[in-house]
């Protein structure tokens, strides 16, 4: 038999199954297509037979069921039915699973309207399952899972919302079967971005014909205005509101690569100027991730609250030359006029009542708590920003530092160009969305030198703010996860935080890369997370050691003839292509777990191979009422060859030093692509985000500290978030995402 593969849509529930089943057919490489099916036509494939070596007999389309079933009885029994087709559940099992074939190749399932009120049918379905029908992988999920593996709508958006969890998170555990995952790399559907059928412009959008992607500028290219090498003064003022997020590490890099680059000097400044927000903790928590970020800043930290007597001594003499005036408006009101255009009431008063007011606003009396400082800037400019920004306001929350020494605070418009200019800074690197805001720097920069001689100009360099899909980025949102108990802190493994990506296993090097990778580009956009992990993944792979975990709901015994009936201890490899990683004990006995997922998918008589072992015969299993596997046992068979079989399976000793673990597993905290400002963020919180699963370990895992990155076999990457205690208290790991292979709940 010669399975031919559609090269546009092929039907891989089909052509995993036929690996599944061991046909041979699904080892090679796809074939030449067959003639080019009718529009419209489901996926299929088309089996051509040659009786005797004669020449190829007419193709039989096979498409849906028709062809899952064709897939599996290459390897059923004389007369019977293959496991797949009835999930071990006998004629109900058969029944259920021919329903579910039914409707995953129906009309539902293909691109339209009723594609998401199908998938919300599946999603309840899998809410307490593992699988569509009984305890294992059936054709149900083979024709399911082949029909979105091919879904542009699926792969590309709905699965990474957070709409459909119990769908994702079953479509990631089958993604990750060996088989099916190499069905998918076999018979790639959608192109690489940039790749075929992109044309000279593909990628995002399409690129229409004769169109050009602009390619964004490197980092390394761009020359600040002005710059001059070891003159050069950049600064990264972070405000103590909140933990750094992966957008302030970006500001921070890119400040400590200029400085780096015209080998100059990066300053840190706190900007402290709003008492109600701002915490030591905070403060704290930016320090160590500077030095996490492993940034060089030159000399001690400094805080605009070091500025506050000149900055009031800057804002008295902007009142006696005019430029500045007290303010008594309302907020709401002040806000119309400007919006209006509409100057204030105050604006034309004396210097003397301005005074006055200013005067009780030091103090925090009632009468200065009704007031503000304005600049008397430009009312009708068509620059929202131009019209009268506010200088001073009071606040009396004490300060972080200075306790209730001051009533009143400056502005950042006001502090931040009389500070960087202070300072030396030479070079302002400021996010693009603030690019309004330039003009008002710089007449607000003037007026600080009109007052006050000898200040140097600052030049601004402005860059795209970082922006990631499914991510709160702003503190007031992510403060108020943490303050509705939602997340476990602003070291949450779900939040970008630099904290936070730490935990779940982002490394430095990576983050450094990616920043750098992003360009310079000024045009914001969302960036998908994929990028970072995909880089992480080539960080840690090469150096990180692997270990062996076993699910521990439905494990199942495989008792061993042929294999020591003493534990026996050998030392190997904790990395096969690395051997500087170091070693790692690895237990032989016989008698071993398997997960039961892998369990379900061996018959009896079937050869397999225990990875790092051997090949092993399975020769006797025991089921319970409910089909699943609950003991196993067979023989070693070391004379066998790995590269004939079809199931390659981690397993572990039944050892008494088995190391209990938690594995956690995280997905999108947040269910929606774009926040707007017009969200409520109480509505687009995914509070199912986090799945745990009981695993048992390698006693090797035992030792790891927390913060090691390590590898479980056949079930991805992962960093120790606690160790291992000596009282039972099990290992936790998460699980670290690799830009490939999606979250279980993302």
């Amino acid at each position: 038999m010669v399975a031919e593969v559609p090269p546009r849509e092929p039907p891989l529930g089909a052509l995993a199954a036929l690996r599944l089943a061991g046909g041979a057919a699904a080892a090679a490489a796809p074939p030449p297509p067959a003639e080019p099916a009718p529009a419209g036509a489901l996926p299929a494939l088309a089996v051509r037979a040659a009786p005797g070596g004669g020449a190829p007999a007419a193709a039989v389309r096979l498409c849906g069921p028709a062809a899952l079933r064709w897939a599996a009885r290459q390897a059923a029994p004389a007369g019977g039915a293959h496991p797949l087709e009835d999930a071990g559940e006998g004629a109900l099992g058969a029944a259920g699973v021919d329903s579910w074939m039914a409707l995953a190749s129906g009309d539902s399932f293909r691109p339209g309207a009723q594609f998401e009120a199908a998938l919300a049918l599946v999603d309840a379905h899998l809410a307490s399952r593992s699988f569509l029908v009984g305890h294992r992988l059936s054709l149900a999920d083979l024709a399911l899972w082949g029909s979105l593996a091919v879904n542009m709508l699926w792969q590309q958006k709905l699965q990474k919302t957070g709409k459909f969890p119990h769908v994702a998170r079953w479509f990631a555990h089958c993604s990750q079967v060996p088989e099916l995952a190499a069905t998918r790399e076999a018979f790639p559907v959608f192109p690489p971005k940039g790749g075929k059928g992109g044309g000279k412009g593909g990628g995002k959008g399409g690129g229409g014909e004769g169109k050009k992607n602009k390619k964004e500028p490197e980092v390394a290219e761009i020359e600040l205005k002005g710059a001059k090498q070891g003159a050069v003064v950049t600064r990264f003022p972070p405000e103590p509101s909140g933990y750094l997020h992966i957008g302030h590490a970006k500001a921070a890099l890119l400040n400590q690569y200029f400085a780096d680059k015209y080998d100059g000097k990066l300053l840190v400044r706190f900007d402290d100027t709003n008492p109600s927000k701002e915490k030591d903790e905070y403060v704290e928590n930016i320090l160590r991730d500077m030095e996490t970020l492993q940034l060089k800043p030159h000399g001690a930290v400094s805080y605009t609250s070091d500025y506050f007597p000149e900055l009031m001594e800057q804002a008295t003499r902007m009142i006696q030359v005019g430029l500045l005036y007290a303010d008594t408006t309302p907020q709401e009101q002040m806000q119309k006029e400007r919006f209006d255009r509409v100057e204030s009431q105050c604006r034309n008063q004396s210097v003397e009542e301005s005074m006055r007011l200013w005067g009780e606003m030091q103090k925090g009396s009632d009468e200065g708590a009704g007031c503000c400082l304005r600049f008397r800037l430009d009312m009708k400019s068509n620059n929202g920003c131009m019209r009268d920004p506010v200088a001073y306001r009071v606040n009396l929350t004490p300060h972080h530092r200075s306790g209730d020494r001051y009533k009143c605070y400056p502005t950042y418009d006001f502090a931040c160009p009389f500070v960087d200019s202070h300072e030396g800074v030479t070079h302002a690197l400021r996010t693009s969305e603030y690019k309004e805001r330039e003009p008002q720097f710089h007449w607000i920069l003037k007026a600080h030198q009109q007052v006050r001689d000898g200040l140097p100009g600052v030049e601004i360099w402005d860059y795209a703010r970082l922006n990631f899909v499914n991510t709160v980025m702003s503190k007031r949102k992510l403060q108020w996860i943490v303050d509705q108990g939602v997340a476990e802190g602003w070291t949450d493994p779900r939040f970008p935080t630099v904290q936070g990506l730490r935990r779940r296993g982002l490394t430095i090097p990576a983050l450094k890369e990616y920043i750098v990778a992003q360009g310079a580009s000024k045009n914001v956009t969302y960036q998908e997370w994929d990028k970072v992990w995909t880089i992480n993944k080539k960080t840690i792979d090469p150096v990180c050691p692997r270990h062996t975990s076993v699910t521990a709901a439905g494990k199942v015994r495989l008792t061993l003839k042929g294999a020591p009936e003493a534990a026996e201890e050998r030392e190997v490899d904790a990395h096969p292509k690395n051997p500087e990683v170091g070693k790692k004990v690895q237990v032989r006995l016989n008698a071993v777990w398997l997960d039961q997922g892998d369990a379900a998918l061996l018959a009896d008589g079937e050869e397999t191979t225990l990875m790092g072992w051997g090949n092993a015969i399975v020769e006797g299993r025991e089921l319970a009422a409910d089909g699943t596997v609950t003991a196993l046992s067979g023989r070693l068979h070391l004379e066998g060859s790995p590269k004939k079989t079809k199931l390659k399976l981690t397993w572990l000793a039944d050892i008494s030093q088995l190391v209990p673990l938690e594995l956690r597993y995280y997905g999108d905290l947040i269910t929606k692509q774009r926040i707007e400002d017009r969200d409520k963020i109480e509505e687009l919180l995914n509070r199912e985000s986090l799945e745990v699963v009981a695993a048992l370990g390698d006693k090797n895992i035992a030792s790891l500290a927390e913060g090691t990155i390590l590898q479980l076999e056949r079930k991805g990457y992962f960093i120790v978030d606690r160790a291992a205690s000596a009282d039972g208290q099990p290992a936790v790991l998460i699980n670290i995402p690799d830009g490939r292979t999606k979250s279980m709940l993302k």
